[in-house]
């Protein structure tokens, strides 16, 4: 028996960019559900149950924060990845501190929105089955041990460090905001540069070239991202 097809809602008040994700994802085997405003948005998350869902945060009646909010307030974990024009970079970091997976700028390649919902669909599939060791290229990082590796030699973190790692270990492949990041390993907000200090230090330590990091991505303005998992 086939598995079911993947439903996807795309909340966009635009109807090409409707039409254009839903040609360019239904090539992908995806079930496109489609909605121009919130209030429809609504209506379908309650009658479709999408597994993911495509959301523009600058809609005409329901602002999308207010969408994301509602929908993880009501407990509902499904992956959403945000639509923003490049410039709404306050709007980013909002939706992803209020629990969004990723974001992709306007104007943006379908492909690249095609590779988003993959991990973001993945790394949902791995929050329900988490495995004790992460591996991602020559890093490994054994949750339950507390050891960390790079080409099998175990490397040495402050404890601060080896937070900052754990936590983009557990969101692997998903953007963390600076405040996220700060909140999960410090309790609460601290100067972004102080963050920025132990990440560069983190770096000299896994990265095989700091100055061109592999492993934890710089999203500008916003925060960072682990890559994902082998």
């Amino acid at each position: 028996m086939n598995a079911p097809a993947i439903k996807i809602l795309v909340v966009d008040d635009e109807q090409p960019i409707r039409k254009l994700l839903r040609a360019g994802l239904a090539t992908q085997g995806y079930v496109i559900i489609d909605a121009p405003n919130g209030r429809t948005a609504l209506e379908e998350m309650a009658n479709s149950a999408p597994d993911l869902v495509v959301l523009d945060l600058g809609l005409p009646d329901i602002p999308g924060q207010d969408l994301l909010k509602r929908w993880r307030a009501e407990g509902n974990s499904v992956p959403i990845v945000i639509l923003s024009s490049r410039t709404d970079e306050a709007g980013i970091v909002e939706a992803l501190d209020l629990g969004a997976d990723d974001y992709v700028p306007k104007p943006f390649g379908v492909n690249e929105l095609i590779a988003r919902i993959r991990v973001a669909l993945r790394h949902r599939l791995q929050q329900q089955g988490e495995k004790p060791v992460f591996q991602t290229g020559a890093l490994s990082v054994d949750l339950v041990r507390r050891i960390v590796r790079v080409d099998g030699a175990e490397v040495k973190l402050s404890p601060k460090e080896y937070e900052i790692l754990r936590t983009l270990v557990q969101y692997a492949g998903k953007v963390l905001t600076h405040n996220f990041l700060m909140k999960q390993v410090w309790g609460e907000v601290q100067d972004v540069q102080y963050l920025r200090v132990y990440v560069r230090q983190l770096r000299q330590k896994i990265e095989p070239d700091p100055e061109q990091p592999r492993y934890i991505r710089t999203e500008t303005g916003v925060g960072y991202r682990l890559s994902e998992a082998d």
